[in-house]
Parts: C-alpha cells; sequence; structure tokens
C-alpha cells in the first residue's frame, strides 16, 4: 500500500522548517517573553521566605473556600518543606501560572466569539477537537524544535493543551444565559458590548469559572511533559526519579504535584461559587458589614 500513502507527516515537517525560517524573529520574542516571565516568578516566589510564602496561601484558602483549607494548605505545604522539594514545587508554580494565565487571556475571548459568532464556531470546533485529542507529547516536537531544551517548549506545550476547555466553557457560558435577559437588555437600548458586560459575563461568571479551573489543572498535569521538554520543576524530578528507578524522589515529586493540584483547585473553584462557602473569610467580612449597615440603618431610622 505504499503507493496509497499520504506523507501527512512530512508536509508537517516542511511547514515547521517554513516557520523556523521565516518566522524566527516571532519565536525569538516569545522565547525571550515566556522565558523571563517564569524565570522572573519564580525568583520572587523564592525570594519569599518559605513560611511566609505558605501562610499567604493559607490566608488565600481561607479568604476564598474556608478555615478548613486554609489549616490544609498550612499542613500540606509544610510537608513540601520538609521533602525538600520547595524549589522544584515553586518552579512548577510558576511555570503552571504563566501558561494558565495566558491560556486563559486568549481562551476566554475566544470563547466569547464563539458564542457570538456561528462562523468562528464552524471553524474554531474542529480545532478544539483536535488540541484536545492530540497526544501532549506530540506538543513537545514542534516546541522544543522552534524554542529549544527548557522551560519555554514546556509552557507553549502546556498552553496549547489547556487551552479548548477555558474556550469551550466560556461559549457554553455565554450561550447559556437566559434569552429574556438579553432581551430585556436589547428592549432598554444596550449595545451589544453593554449586554456583554452587564448581563452575560455576570450570568455566565460560575461557568467561566469552572472551564479556568479545568485550564489550570491540565495545566498541572503537563508539569510532567514540561519536565521531558528540560524545564525545571517537580515534572524534571519525576522525569529524574523514572530515568534512575529511584522511588523517594519519584514518590516525593509526584506527591508536590498533587499538594498544588489540591490546592489550586479549591482555590479556582471557591472563585465560581462564592455563595457555596459561606466560612469563607470574605463571606464572614460581607455578613459583618451587611449586619453593621442594617444596624446603622435601624439607628437613623
Amino acid at each position: 500500500m505504499d503507493w496509497f500513502r499520504i506523507p501527512v507527516g512530512e508536509w508537517f515537517d516542511t511547514g515547521l522548517d517554513w516557520a523556523k525560517d521565516n518566522l524566527a524573529i516571532v519565536f525569538d520574542g516569545l522565547d525571550t517573553g515566556f522565558d523571563w516571565m517564569v524565570t522572573s516568578l519564580t525568583d520572587v516566589l523564592l525570594w519569599i521566605p518559605a513560611l511566609v510564602l505558605i501562610a499567604v496561601f493559607a490566608l488565600i484558602g481561607w479568604a476564598l473556600r474556608s478555615w478548613q483549607l486554609a489549616v490544609g494548605t498550612v499542613i500540606s505545604f509544610l510537608l513540601i518543606l520538609g521533602m525538600d522539594v520547595w524549589v522544584s514545587a515553586m518552579q512548577t508554580f510558576a511555570l503552571v501560572l504563566v501558561a494558565a494565565l495566558i491560556a486563559i487571556v486568549i481562551a476566554v475571548p475566544l470563547g466569547i466569539l464563539m458564542a457570538r459568532n456561528s462562523a468562528a464556531r464552524a471553524v474554531l470546533r474542529p480545532v478544539l477537537d483536535f488540541m484536545q485529542t492530540m497526544p501532549a507529547y506530540v506538543y513537545l516536537i514542534p516546541a522544543i524544535i522552534f524554542f529549544g531544551i527548557g522551560v519555554v517548549p514546556g509552557v507553549v506545550a502546556t498552553i496549547i493543551f489547556s487551552l479548548p476547555p477555558g474556550v469551550r466553557f466560556t461559549e457554553l457560558g455565554i450561550r447559556g444565559v437566559d434569552a429574556e435577559r438579553v432581551e430585556a437588555g436589547q428592549a432598554f437600548g444596550a449595545t451589544p458590548g453593554q449586554i456583554l458586560r452587564g448581563i452575560q459575563l455576570p450570568l455566565a461568571a460560575p461557568t467561566i469559572m469552572g472551564g479556568i479551573n479545568q485550564v489550570i489543572m491540565l495545566s498541572l498535569s503537563m508539569a510532567v511533559i514540561a519536565g521531558i521538554a528540560g524545564a525545571d520543576g517537580l515534572g524534571k524530578d519525576v522525569v529524574a526519579a523514572i530515568s534512575t528507578l529511584n522511588v523517594p524522589m519519584g514518590v516525593e515529586a509526584g506527591l508536590g504535584v498533587v499538594i498544588l493540584a489540591i490546592f489550586l483547585d479549591r482555590v479556582t473553584s471557591a472563585l465560581g461559587t462564592p455563595a457555596e462557602h459561606p466560612h469563607s473569610l470574605r463571606a464572614i467580612v460581607a455578613r459583618r458589614r451587611s449586619a453593621r449597615a442594617e444596624l446603622v440603618a435601624r439607628s437613623a431610622g
């Protein structure tokens, strides 16, 4: 059947060669920018004393979800510190935050575009299907060709792999807004932009936050693959443990990934459903402000 073979791989390789020769300035700019962002954030995280940063993480958990999450955060991050994988954990944390932020910045506008434009939806859906079903390791091939070994190909592969859920959830949230509310806004003369900002985005926020949560989780799941590309962090420790059959290193690095995943999952899911967390610090402060305002109103009356 050699006569029937379609050289898709060769065509793709030719396209990569063309892009590398003609778009070198673009890839050099991306390489410099991504490397600077990850390195700078890593330096900041490692500059802050570990115990202070753990306290900050705990405060974030309490502010957004509950004091139980704050206590769990302290215990789990102290475990990371005690296992002596703090530096690797912060390197992975920085990579995930940068990649997830870039993916979200791209995903949310694309999701809005798909929700409001049927032609864009028809074009982007097959692309998203392709991005979600392509094995994640394959993304490393062009990433390493364009950016070499290091943190940047890990960031690029992570962005591509984690992008689709953010787009799909944003589209789903916008399209799921009650049509009567949109029509009411139109009846009052609101422009499409005003309807988007004042009606659709606020009502779709829980769904969009669910998509952001998935983007972050998928970004973290790429930590090991980023390690294969040479990115420093827990993923690189896992790869080293596999290559040397070092069980303790593998278990400790893997547990570090799990702890980061649980923390990020709980925090980001709480952002989308604030009403479900009455024991969070922000809910407590809101109730006290409401009670104080009510007391003032009664006194004035």
